[in-house]
C-alpha cells in the first residue's frame, strides 16, 4: 500500500483528512527537498571565478566571460563570481538572501569514480566505508520520530541510497502510483482488520489509508500552482513536491534525481550541452521557489552533485572528473546573498592538481540544515560520528 498517491479509497470517515493532517505535520521542520545532479555537475561553469584570470587561460572554450552583454557572459553576484546565465530564474533568489552557495565543497573521496563518489555521499560518509549500509537520510528518519507514513518521498526510478534503509521512505515516479489497487470488500476488509488490532503494523495500516483517502480528495491531476515548471523529471517532481508539502501531510523529506551532468564532449559555455542542462535547472528551482511562496519560511532545497570537474578543458572541449565543485541552499530560514565556504583559488600551488580543491565538507552544510530545521540533535548518529562544524548559512 505504500507503493501507492490518489486511490479510489473514499470510504474513510470526512475526519481523515483533518486527523492526518494534524497528526503527521511536524511545525518544527521544514520540508527539505534534495537535488542531486548524478554525473559530476561544473561548479566551476555554474558558479563561475570570473575575475580569475587562471581560470580563463584553462578554459578558452568552455570558460564564461565577465558580466556584459552577450550568451556566454555571467550574472554577477558579488563581484568575483558570477552566475550561469541561463541560471536567471534563480538570481532573484540570491538578491534577496534566501539563495546561498557554497564553492570548493565536496567528499573526501579520491576515487573519481561516479559510482563511488555517490555512493560516499549518499551513506553521509567520508569515503567509501563499506561499514555504513544506510543512506543519510534514512538515518534522519529512523533517528528523529515522525508519524505519517508518507514522511520521505524519492520522484526516481529507483529508490536513492541515501534514502534505503529508511522505514518511512517511499519510491515513485509520480503520484499516481500512490494508490490501492482492489475492490471495495478487499478495502473494507483492510479497514475491518485494521481498526481492530493494536499493533505497529496496524497503526501504520491505519495511517496509510488515510493518506491515500487524503491524497485522492486533494487530487494532483487538478492542482493549478500559478507558475510554469518545465515538463522534465525535475520539473514534474518539484511540482509534485510542492503539492505534498501544501498539502500539510506530515512529508519531510523529498529527492529528486538529474542526469547527464558527465560533460566529457562539447560542454559549451553560454550555449551548447552544459547549458541544455542548467536551463532546465534554473527554470525548475525558479517555479518551485514561487510555487512555496507562502511555505517558503519552512522550506529548504538543497542542490549537490558527486564532484566537480577538473580545471583545465580537455581536447574534446568539455571537462573531464575533478574533485571540488559548488553547492546550492535555497529556502527562506537560508542566510543567503552570500558566497561560502573558503575560496582556495586556481593557481597552481593552490589546486589539487588540476582540480579544484575541496575546502568544505558536503557534510558540514547537511548536518547544520538537519540540525537547525530538521529537528536532529545529534548529528553523529545520522553521519557516522561526524557533528559538523557549520557555516551558518540556515
Amino acid at each position: 500500500m505504500k507503493a501507492a498517491a490518489m486511490g479510489a479509497v473514499s470510504w474513510l470517515a470526512p475526519s481523515a483528512i483533518s486527523q492526518i493532517a494534524m497528526s503527521a505535520n511536524p511545525q518544527n521542520r521544514d520540508l527539505l527537498v534534495i537535488v542531486f545532479l548524478r554525473g559530476g555537475m561544473d561548479g566551476l561553469s555554474a558558479v563561475v571565478p570570473y575575475r580569475d584570470d587562471d581560470y580563463h587561460k584553462a578554459r578558452p572554450t568552455v570558460g564564461l566571460k565577465a558580466p556584459g552583454t552577450g550568451g556566454d557572459r555571467v550574472l554577477d553576484l558579488n563581484g568575483d563570481f558570477g552566475l550561469h546565465p541561463s541560471l536567471a530564474p534563480i538570481l532573484p533568489l540570491y538578491k534577496d538572501g534566501s539563495l546561498g552557495v557554497i564553492h570548493a565543497i565536496g567528499s573526501a573521496d579520491q576515487s573519481r569514480s561516479h559510482f563511488e563518489a555517490m555512493m560516499v555521499m549518499e551513506r553521509g560518509s567520508e569515503d567509501a566505508n563499506r561499514g555504513i549500509s544506510s543512506g543519510w537520510l534514512a538515518r534522519y528518519l529512523n533517528v528523529v520520530e515522525g508519524t505519517s507514513p508518507l514522511r520521505a518521498v524519492s520522484f526516481s526510478a529507483i529508490m536513492p541510497d541515501s534514502l534505503k534503509g529508511g522505514f518511512q521512505a517511499t519510491n515513485l515516479r509520480d503520484l499516481s502510483e500512490y494508490r490501492l489497487n482492489a475492490d471495495d470488500e478487499f478495502k473494507r476488509a483492510l479497514l475491518k482488520q485494521y481498526a481492530e488490532a493494536k499493533d505497529e503494523m496496524a497503526d501504520s495500516g491505519r495511517k496509510t489509508l488515510q493518506l491515500l483517502d487524503v491524497l485522492n480528495k486533494l487530487d494532483y491531476s487538478r492542482y493549478q500552482p500559478g507558475v510554469t515548471y518545465p515538463d522534465t523529471d525535475l520539473g514534474q517532481g518539484l511540482r509534485q513536491a510542492a503539492f505534498l508539502g501544501k498539502a500539510d501531510l506530515g512529508v519531510e523529506v523529498v529527492a529528486i534525481d538529474t542526469y547527464g551532468w558527465d560533460t566529457h564532449v562539447a560542454q559549451g559555455a553560454g550555449e551548447g550541452n552544459f547549458a541544455n542542462l542548467m536551463d532546465p535547472l534554473g527554470k525548475s528551482l525558479g517555479a518551485f521557489a514561487q510555487d512555496m511562496k507562502s511555505r517558503w519560511d519552512r522550506t529548504t532545497v538543497v542542490v549537490m552533485t558527486e564532484f566537480g570537474r577538473r580545471i583545465y578543458e580537455n581536447g574534446g572541449l568539455g571537462t573531464d572528473h575533478g574533485r571540488g565543485s559548488c553547492m546550492f541552499v535555497m529556502g527562506g530560514a537560508v542566510k543567503g546573498g552570500k558566497i561560502y565556504g573558503r575560496w582556495p583559488g586556481l593557481k597552481s600551488d593552490a589546486r589539487e592538481g588540476d582540480d579544484l580543491k575541496v575546502t568544505t565538507d558536503y557534510r558540514d552544510v547537511l548536518a547544520e540544515i538537519l540540525k537547525k530545521r530538521m529537528a536532529l540533535t545529534n548529528p553523529e548518529a545520522v553521519f557516522n560520528g561526524f557533528a559538523g562544524s557549520g557555516l551558518g548559512i540556515v
